[in-house]
């Protein structure tokens, strides 16, 4: 996925998350950590159709596939940004997968995991380090 500087100006990217290069975010939440999309991933998708997320109680490692993101143009696989075990699912999401491109770091987060290390969160991406990798992608 590529996208020339005009692009990357529309959209909003946060300085009190960490990015996960396969375009997934993680916000530390006391000893949970909350898990979503990035807007770029939800921009270079298009309008979501249906979320496919996990259930709760079950387990990943960093870097697997735990659900899917459908619209009319492709499917995509969502990859776990750190390991641990899935605590609550965004029933909304499930509901009106939209929230995903309206609002994807707030309405439109997806699970909230028990991290099993939370070392892995210093192998993310800053807000300026995510920036960087989509202008070399």
């Amino acid at each position: 996925m590529s996208i020339d500087k005009k692009g990357l100006d529309e959209l909003t990217f946060s300085d009190d998350i960490q990015y996960y290069k396969e375009h997934t975010w993680a916000k530390v939440e006391g000893d949970i950590i909350r898990v979503g999309i990035t807007d770029f991933a939800q921009s270079q998708l298009g309008d979501l159709i249906f979320v496919e997320l996990p259930q709760a109680g079950e387990a990943f490692n960093k870097g697997e596939v735990f659900g899917q993101a459908e619209s009319a143009k492709s499917v995509s696989s969502l990859y776990i940004p750190l390991s641990g075990e899935i605590k609550s699912v965004n029933n909304e999401v499930d509901d009106s997968p939209e929230l995903v491109n309206s609002n994807p770091y707030d309405d439109g987060w997806m699970i909230m995991i028990k991290p099993k290390n939370l070392s892995e969160l210093s192998d993310l991406l800053s807000k300026d380090g995510y920036i960087s990798l989509l202008k070399e992608s």
